[in-house]
């Protein structure tokens, strides 16, 4: 049961870390990327979730 909240935890923490890089290297303004880092930092699984689904540039 401890591996599979390990892998829940890593996988939380790759997509965490995945939103950051795409956040720090897109194109906002200096003020929008404060605030999601903030949300980012406080609430990592949520505001990475939100940033996904809501200010994330849909490019493949």
């Amino acid at each position: 049961m401890g591996a599979i909240f390990f892998l829940f935890y890593i996988a939380c923490f790759i997509f965490w870390l995945w939103m950051l890089i795409d956040l720090l290297t897109s194109g906002s303004s200096t003020g929008t990327k404060i605030l999601w880092v903030i949300l980012m930092l406080f609430l990592p699984l949520l505001g990475s979730i939100l940033y996904f689904f809501l200010a994330r540039k849909k490019t493949l």
